[in-house]
């Protein structure tokens, strides 16, 4: 019987790591996943089981070229941002992944904001909005700084992506997906590391760039396969629709965070801009891409938990309900906002705020809900037209969790009459767009 050919993909998210087969279409065929408990660090803060992960990778992959069904003709990987494998000459890593919820010293903050033109200078430069730990090149500052012992062991520093090609392939490399995703590394004005980088002696440590669709070879004991250097997740995720598409487009990509993502947007970014968390991405080529974060995943999940609580309504109610045009136009016509945010921060974008949810001047559950949206969809429009204004689009995709809550894509609708906003959905899309880039026609 003849083997189908595949490209395999390793798509490690911080919950989920998993691995997929594409055939030559680039269709699912067949996947796998596994879940590992974080190990702590030397602090006792969690972090990523780098080698149990790679011992997984490498038994999962061994035994997918022992298939019967199945030939892998490329590899690639897929992974989630903000996270550095630092590693000794032979690439054995040599400290924990920390993880980019782990605390930032204070002081070792502010030190290196003051050596640096000062913090909103410094996030202007570098389109990353200051946020420690998930400004990932400053866990290299942190470990020079505060883990002197362990930096002292540090020959390269790899974003995870490019570790996972590494495992396979041996070769170290950067990519730029991984470079711009808000780690104060880049300086967008100058199209380079910042000058920190170099200043502190670190760019030595940093493998050289390879544009996103470049190709390795994995071991010769891996089968000499054509093999990927990895892409971080959210530019992954962007590139089934960038081959789909002939015309200018937004994405907008929701879950835990809501990610507008404009590709054709290159404008500079404003001390504004970056205080509303939008910031900018460089594409597989180095390209800026603008982009502007929301967290309304985990407001949408508080806020529905709470009225669940105070109604006493079972889980999953809010999904059955339709859009209501006449609700919609009583719960808009009120003046004042009734919805006190737990996470987001409407003044940030010039909006009212409540102090506090007050439940009980709802009528009933399906009112308080739609007010809940109406207020959060003033909020996420706030921040979209941060990327769309300065680069119109007539097209807006929305994927991911709410592009299957009809009541959130109707008032984005109604608020955004120019765009057509069309829910979408690339299953898997990060792992999709990781077999994209393997598989591109040179």
């Amino acid at each position: 019987m003849k083997k189908i050919p595949v490209t395999a993909v390793f798509d490690i998210g911080k919950t989920n790591k998993k691995f997929f087969l594409f055939d030559e279409n680039l269709k699912e065929v067949h996947n796998t996943y596994t879940r590992m408990d974080a190990v702590p660090d030397e602090d006792g803060f969690p972090s990523e089981p780098v080698l149990p992960l790679r011992e997984w990778m490498l038994e999962t992959f061994t035994e997918a070229l022992k298939s019967e069904k199945f030939e892998i003709k490329k590899l690639n990987f897929s992974g989630h941002g903000a996270s550095f494998v630092h590693t000794d000459e032979v690439g054995e890593p040599v400290t924990p992944l920390y993880d980019y919820l782990k605390p930032f010293p204070e002081d070792l903050l502010k030190k290196f904001y003051t050596e640096n033109g000062g913090k909103m200078a410094f996030c202007q430069q570098t389109s990353s909005p200051p946020l420690a730990m998930l400004n990932s090149g400053l866990q290299i500052y942190f470990l020079k700084h505060a883990k002197p012992e362990f930096f002292k062991n540090v020959r390269h520093c790899l974003h995870l992506p490019q570790f996972l090609s590494l495992i396979f392939t041996g070769e170290m490399v950067s990519d730029y997906t991984s470079i711009g995703c808000h780690t104060g590394l880049w300086d967008f004005e100058k199209m380079g590391y910042h000058e920190w980088v170099k200043r502190e002696g670190i760019e030595p440590l940093l493998p050289p760039i390879l544009p996103g669709d470049a190709l390795l070879t994995t071991k010769p004991e891996l089968g000499s396969i054509p093999c990927g250097i990895g892409v971080h997740d959210s530019s992954g995720a962007l590139l089934p629709y960038l081959k789909q598409e002939k015309e200018p487009f937004a994405l907008l990509s929701t879950g835990t965070w809501a990610i507008s993502i404009n590709p054709f947007n290159k404008t500079a970014l404003s001390e504004s801009e970056l205080t509303k968390d939008c910031l900018q991405f460089l594409s597989i080529s180095g390209q800026p891409i603008k982009i502007s974060r929301l967290f309304i995943g985990e407001e949408h999940k508080y806020q529905v938990e709470e009225m669940y609580a105070f109604w006493q309504l079972p889980l999953g109610t809010y999904k059955k309900l339709k859009f209501d045009q006449t609700l919609y136009e009583k719960v808009s016509e009120k003046d004042t906002k009734r919805i006190g945010f737990k996470y987001l921060k409407p003044q940030d974008y010039g909006l009212e705020r409540a102090d506090a949810s007050d439940w009980a001047s709802f009528p009933e559950f399906t009112e308080a809900y739609y007010t809940f949206l109406h207020e959060l969809t003033d909020i996420q429009v706030a921040s979209l037209r941060l990327v769309l204004d300065g680069a119109l689009v007539k097209k807006l995709y929305v994927d991911g969790g709410f592009n299957a809550n009809l009541i959130f894509l109707e008032m984005l609708r109604k608020k955004l009459p120019g765009l057509e906003i069309i829910p979408s959905d690339f299953p898997n899309g990060s792992a999709l767009g990781a077999a994209m880039l393997v598989n591109m026609e040179s």
